[in-house]
């Protein structure tokens, strides 16, 4: 009997794989990689929607997020040779940023396991911006789409809800997918789309300062959001990257940032090269956040969270941050959907949020996959390690990034902030999201 490293097969699994492998479809790892080969994705895309930097930031989003997820190929139609209005990746033209991106651009729409559409085009579930209205509508329905007034991140989260709407579509885990409206406000998600205050306000200010916490999946996102925030000089913006660890291969199938060039790297270095390149200045920190972290007067007052770690989150408000926004996300087959935010200080103290217990996981040993691994030679205890590993979606992650820097924008701004967000993208209609109170209200830092 041969040898099974399952601490090499942990490091390199993709985490939409893994959800195959837990809910028992695949009976192999292989198979489970030829299952995610039959997901495919067209974008079609409306070339007057491409002139805007929400439209841009949503095309580039959904490839971003569709090439980890539909391993099949994204194909994209419609795409105008046009110069980004906000140059991300080292890229100044659209369709040169598309194709590195991992889309393909074509002339016209091509056969796929689901459609999507960015602008006014029929062709699958479309993408809508308005204002801070993010949304997803249904081929055919009459959606409000103004992507001329939207701002940036709100292209951002409405690629994250349709490439999620999509990939349910393509799995038929979720008869709902496809069949309804989903819309949120970036502004005010306690409030109804409909309320015209849900559209917001046009910011006049963007953070000059932030420390990130974490630099995988959520960590990522929130570098993806910040770098297409319109910033006439980003060198004003200083950014604090914190973390421990190496990108491994399996971090290519989550963080929007990874590319499999970069596996062995500190994800720290990394991540700061790519700031760097967009004209962040970055300051890097290599070690575990916990609560003998403290921050001075000349650290960024505000910190995004992104690690999923109980002992580390129930520390958040020990550092000496003046606000702190953190984001989780699911990471199980029921729950891998589903995404929540706080803001600190909160209703609730972090260490009342966190006990530093770690939740308990779903036995899925007697799956079919980890019964096979532990036929070929498998150890128990390696099988445990990885049955413990995430199911993870990067598309998730990407609407996660745009709200918790939404928070961040709003705060530069005086705008509303929020203090807790719970969504689960099966069913978005149950939304539940509640206001900060006035005395959340601080200054940052922040440039024009």
């Amino acid at each position: 009997m041969s040898f099974i490293d399952t601490a090499t097969i942990g490091d390199q699994l993709h985490r939409l794989a893994k959800l195959t492998l837990d809910t028992g479809e695949a009976t192999t790892i292989e198979e489970a990689m030829r299952m995610l080969e039959g997901y495919s994705l067209h974008v079609d895309v409306d070339p007057w929607t491409m002139e805007s930097a929400a439209g841009q930031a949503a095309l580039a989003t959904a490839v971003n997020a569709a090439r980890r997820s539909f391993l099949g190929g994204v194909t994209v139609s419609g795409v105008p040779d046009v110069t980004l209005c906000v140059p991300v990746n080292g890229e100044t033209r659209l369709r040169e940023l598309v194709e590195e991106l991992g889309g393909h651009c074509v002339n016209a729409v091509r056969p796929a396991a689901s459609h999507m559409a960015i602008g006014r085009r029929a062709n699958g579930l479309r993408a809508t911006m308005d204002g801070w209205v993010a949304g997803c509508c249904v081929e055919g329905a009459d959606c409000t789409d103004r992507p001329e007034e939207a701002f940036v991140l709100t292209g951002i989260a409405a690629a994250g809800l349709t490439v999620a709407e999509c990939f349910q579509l393509v799995r038929k885990s979720n008869p709902a997918a496809g069949r309804r409206r989903i819309a949120l406000s970036l502004w005010r998600p306690d409030l109804p789309v409909d309320d015209p205050r849900a559209r917001g306000e046009r910011p006049s200010l963007l953070p000059s300062s932030a420390w990130l916490i974490g630099l995988g999946n959520l960590g990522q996102a929130y570098l993806w959001a910040l770098g297409w925030l319109p910033y006439a000089d980003p060198s004003g913006c200083s950014l604090t990257l914190q973390d421990f660890d190496k990108l491994a291969g399996s971090n290519d199938s989550t963080s929007l940032l990874t590319d499999l060039s970069m596996v062995g790297r500190h994800k720290s270095r990394a991540m700061a090269d790519w700031a760097e390149a967009r004209g962040f200045s970055t300051t890097i920190v290599e070690r575990r956040f916990n609560s003998e972290l403290k921050v001075n007067g000349e650290d960024p007052p505000v910190a995004l969270c992104g690690v999923d770690n109980a002992l580390a989150r129930s520390a958040l408000e020990d550092a000496g941050f003046c606000r702190v926004f953190e984001a989780g996300l699911g990471n199980g087959i029921s729950d891998y959907l589903a995404l929540r935010l706080h803001s600190f200080p909160g209703p609730k103290a972090a260490r009342q949020l966190w006990s530093g217990e770690e939740a308990a996981k779903l036995d899925v040993l007697n799956r079919p996959a980890y019964r096979n691994l532990e036929d070929r030679g498998a150890d128990r205890c390696g099988l445990v390690q990885l049955a413990g590993r995430t199911v993870g979606a990067p598309f998730v992650g990407a609407l996660a990034g745009a709200l918790v820097v939404a928070e961040l924008v709003k705060l530069a701004n005086g705008g509303p902030n929020t203090a807790l967000l719970d969504l689960h993208l099966r069913s978005p209609g149950q939304l539940a999201a509640f206001a900060q109170g006035p005395k959340f209200a601080f200054n940052p830092g922040a440039v024009g």
